[in-house]
């Protein structure tokens, strides 16, 4: 079942009726059995699987908090990770380590060709598996208690909202939401409706009309093209994903809000970041505050934080272990790449990142202007173009193909001529820049523009402009990107 369908908005107006006219106890088995429904809906046999790995967890975690031998609480800390990761490798990897145990034994004259048999791709694995893995270790580390009830636990790993693509809450912010009785509100209820309509917006309206256009023009052989055809398709295909997962992100928010659940925002105007540092506090933010937790402040040797916010805001003093800090770094968005995809591509994009991270570390010192705005309109100028070059390897179809767009990047002869249509050009112009205008609308100070009558005038106005788009593009004919992680 998609987001962007007439069936999933017929299914949540019906849970989110049943939800206010039940008891809180039966609303908490409503909320499952929607839940089980909703991902069944895909594939049943797969429920169990993943109602398999979430028992798992619950019954080791209550283990490890009643163990009180530390040797024995870092064994079952071990068992509940290596199940978790071996299915994750398992479904997710086991093509791409055939692949290439069958490359290296043809470069030794060796025939080591396999075959993992024919695996499909659970739906969203990554995010539950990084639900459940979260879970365990914050009761190895003592933050809360276990959950004694395993339908509350199994409830947590398969909240529908954001089961499939986050956003990525901790169980300290999600279980009690669940488990309380949540009182109506109406602010609420418009708030979330209005999540869903700029959600379904963001998707419908804009991505997949940008979609068939990017998929084209990637489809182009890297020699016929030309160094403005590669940023325009940089830029086509940055803009087109921030779209779809802003979109989906905002549908998944607004959709627990109408169940009185807060989500924290996933996005934050990541494209206006002034540095390559601030995207990644504005990008996917609950994924960045994930991996800030439990992968990159472990490595890093630093103590852990505990918030599916903020995503990676890491500040070190000068006397820290650079050295190590900048091993933490690149082995963080290397693990990140591959989590992103199974391809030697999605370890380049995530080198690509780490790479100018370190870049900002060492200059972001360096200050040509004394204003503090100057500086940040050349963070964003330098900033931007990074980060929409580094989708490049995110979305071609190889290693090879990703280097020779980069190299058209800067052959400057082949910017004498255009490969695509006009049209694909102008689109992309006219999307950067009604982002750019849409962010400046909503944040001037302008007295004139901050009018309420001017506001309100104009909210009522967009909201009618993408409702009435919404009703002439809503329909399933592409999933979100994210899905395939």
């Amino acid at each position: 079942m998609l987001f962007n369908s007439v069936t999933y908005l017929c299914f949540l107006t019906v849970m989110v009726i049943a939800y206010w006219l039940c008891s809180n106890n039966a609303r908490r088995w409503l909320v499952l059995a929607a839940s089980l429904a909703f991902y069944g809906f895909w594939r049943i046999e797969f429920v169990f699987l993943i109602a398999f790995s979430a028992f798992v967890d619950y019954f080791l975690s209550l283990r490890i908090y009643e163990e009180k031998c530390p040797r024995r609480r870092l064994y079952l800390l071990l068992i509940s990770l290596n199940i978790n990761i071996g299915l994750l490798v398992y479904f997710k990897y086991a093509y791409f380590i055939a692949e290439n145990i069958s490359t290296l034994g043809q470069s030794l004259d060796q025939s080591w060709d396999f075959s993992p048999g024919n695996i499909i791709l659970p739906l969203g694995i990554s995010f539950y598996t990084f639900l459940s893995i979260s879970y365990t270790l914050d009761v190895y580390r003592k933050l809360f208690d276990p959950i004694r009830n395993f339908r509350d636990y199994l409830t947590y790993v398969m909240f529908w909202p954001h089961m499939i693509a986050g956003p990525i809450l901790r169980a300290h912010e999600l279980i009690p939401q669940i488990v309380r009785a949540p009182h109506f509100k109406l602010h609420n209820l418009i708030g979330g409706i209005k999540n869903i309509i700029i959600g379904l917006f963001l998707k419908v309206g804009l991505a997949d009309q940008i979609a068939p256009w990017v998929d084209e023009a990637f489809k182009a052989p890297p020699s016929s093209l030309g160094g403005l055809d590669v940023w325009t398709m940089a830029f086509g295909f940055g803009l087109q994903i921030y779209f779809d997962f802003a979109g989906y992100s905002l549908i998944a928010v607004g959709s627990a809000l109408l169940l009185g659940v807060h989500f924290p925002d996933n996005f934050n105007w990541p494209y206006l970041a002034s540095s390559p540092r601030e995207f990644w506090r504005r990008w996917h933010i609950t994924l960045s505050a994930w991996i800030r937790d439990y992968l990159y402040l472990p490595l890093s040797g630093a103590r852990f934080k505990d918030s599916s916010e903020g995503g990676i805001d890491i500040e070190f003093n000068d006397r820290s272990n650079s050295f190590r800090l900048a091993v933490a770094l690149m082995l963080t968005w290397f693990i990140m790449g591959f989590w992103h995809g199974a391809g030697w591509m999605f370890a380049l994009w995530g080198v690509w990142h780490a790479t100018f991270i370190l870049l900002y570390r060492v200059t972001k010192k360096w200050s040509p202007f004394s204003s503090a705005y100057l500086m940040n309109f050349l963070g964003w100028v330098i900033t931007l173009p990074i980060i929409m070059l580094g989708w490049i390897p995110f979305r071609a179809d190889s290693l090879k193909t990703s280097i020779e767009l980069w190299q058209r990047v800067f052959d400057i002869s082949s910017y004498r001529s255009l490969a695509f249509r006009e049209n694909f050009y102008l689109l992309v112009f006219l999307f950067t820049f009604g982002m750019l205008l849409t962010w400046f609308l909503i944040h001037t100070k302008a007295p004139v523009i901050r009018h309420p009558w001017v506001r309100y005038s104009g909210e009522i106005m967009a909201f009618a402009i993408m409702i009435f788009l919404v009703f002439i593009f809503l329909r399933p004919i592409s999933q979100f990107i994210y899905f395939q992680f």
